[in-house]
């Protein structure tokens, strides 16, 4: 397997705020990157050569966490402040702002088509919004300390959260109930999130683990003890394959959940490392940290060709192997120690000045409009009415000014025909779970292919057995 895996590579470093990186997201098309910060600023940055980067002002207080629309339309910040905004990420920096709780907001979390936005605080409780209308939809207030991370499952059913209470929690967004709760008697976890497939969940804990949890037979699954202090992030790769977390210790870990080992460890920042995101399709991902540097690194580890993916899962068919993602439930946690393939960089010294460190930063959204702060609605199930009015690939709206600059830079009949970018991504969407379900298949019919094999077998022994039985007698 190592012969065919390329190492990571550093491939960007931008510079820009003046204290730690909480946050990092990358934008669906991968052309932007948001990042937020102690500072008190949200940046988004640019891909493009000699390209502009964008600092939003206007807060108060530390921003804790960023994250971009499905449709790339809105980015989603919350803040030490107790309020939320929603930004436009143009050079005009319009946003929209309003208090969402009584104490530090610590997450947020755009639901995957765009509609509803998840809040979790320090007041012990979760939120969800409509994203349209802007009003509140419901609490979440079992949990019983500060709430660090709060996360929608891909198809939106469910919500996973995290709270100093020591508890990883699974609710359910129909009846707004807590389904399961895992708890963690050693530490508390600080982030927490689905695999792609919302089968299972993942927490960082600040005991210096990554645990695993599969959500349909309710088991830890995987527990990795990789760092040496407090892991404060992951992200899932979107093959579900990989798993990339970041520690107070220095260190990035990239993690291989079908072989459950460590790949590698990266050494980029200076101090503890904070946030780290995948692209959306894993081709890159991107780490925050202490040391206010935002790292941009090539994945390279995800080159397999579709049969080496096969292969890679067949393996875990073999009545030898330890459990692994999505299989029995092993009776006792196999913890994961290995030093895995170190890589020191630099970034100062050792990435190379191809698109300049210090892209020009351009101060936006000091004048945005102010709004009054959002009331909660007496009758949520009205706005879930409301709500689900809304047509489910429908775009959230945007100021007048920023639709009129999108008209203009692409005007109807120039000869050029484009597929929205909605209607792109979408597409791409369905070609990446088609090509899962055509792998799915080929691992379902190998494995029903053994058990027929297995059935031929034991029919050959019985009758095997059955006439040495008849000549003996």
């Amino acid at each position: 397997m190592a012969s065919v895996l390329e190492d990571p590579a550093l491939q960007r470093h931008f510079k820009g705020h003046k204290d730690a990186v909480s946050s990092v997201d990358f934008s669906p098309d991968s052309k932007q990157l948001a990042s937020s910060s102690a500072d008190g600023f949200v940046m988004i940055w640019n891909f493009k050569p000699q390209s502009r980067a964008y600092k939003f002002l206007g807060l108060k207080e530390a921003v804790t966490s960023v994250q971009f629309s499905s449709n790339g339309q809105l980015v989603a910040s919350s803040s030490r402040d107790r309020t939320v905004r929603l930004w436009a990420p143009s050079i005009k920096g319009e946003s929209t702002v309003f208090k969402a709780h009584t104490a530090a907001v610590r997450s947020v979390d755009f639901s995957s088509d765009g509609q509803c936005l998840l809040t979790a605080s320090d007041d012990k409780s979760i939120k969800a919004w409509s994203v349209h209308r802007q009003r509140f939809l419901f609490s979440l207030t079992q949990h019983t300390n500060w709430v660090r991370c709060a996360k929608f499952s891909p198809d939106g059913r469910l919500i996973t959260s995290c709270s100093d209470d020591k508890t990883v929690r699974i609710w359910d967004t129909t009846n707004r109930l807590c389904i399961n709760t895992f708890m963690d008697y050693k530490g508390h976890s600080s982030y927490v999130d689905f695999n792609p497939t919302g089968t299972c969940v993942a927490s960082a804990g600040s005991d210096s683990t990554v645990k695993v949890w599969d959500i349909r037979m309710n088991k830890l699954l995987q527990h990795y003890q990789v760092h040496s202090a407090e892991v404060n992030c992951l992200s899932f790769h979107p093959s579900g394959n990989y798993l990339t977390t970041a520690s107070s210790d220095g260190t990035v870990k990239v993690l291989d959940l079908l072989e459950g080992r460590l790949l590698y460890t990266l050494h980029g920042h200076q101090g503890p490392v904070l946030s780290v995101a995948f692209s959306r399709g894993g081709e890159k991902f991107a780490t925050g940290g202490a040391d206010a540097q935002v790292l941009v690194w090539k994945t390279n580890f995800d080159r397999f060709t579709s049969t080496e993916i096969v292969k890679l899962q067949l393996k875990r068919t073999h009545p030898d192997m330890p459990p692994h993602l999505n299989d029995i439930y092993p009776r006792s946690p196999h913890l994961h120690t290995s030093t895995g393939h170190s890589i020191e960089i630099n970034p100062m010294f050792e990435l190379a000045d191809t698109q300049t460190f210090d892209p020009p930063v351009i101060e936006v959204g000091a004048n945005f409009p102010s709004s009054k702060p959002l009331k909660p609605s007496h009758n949520w199930c009205e706005d879930v009415r409301e709500y689900d009015k809304v047509p489910y690939y429908s775009s959230p709206p945007l100021p007048a000014s920023t639709k009129r600059k999108g008209q203009e830079e692409n005007p109807l009949g120039n000869g050029e025909a484009h597929l929205p970018p909605l209607v792109s991504s979408t597409l791409e969407h369905i070609v990446d779970q088609l090509s899962v379900l055509t792998q799915t298949v080929s691992i379902l019919e190998h494995r029903l292919t053994l058990t027929e094999d297995k059935l031929k077998e034991c029919l050959e022994n019985q009758q095997k057995i059955a006439l040495q039985i008849s000549r003996a007698e």
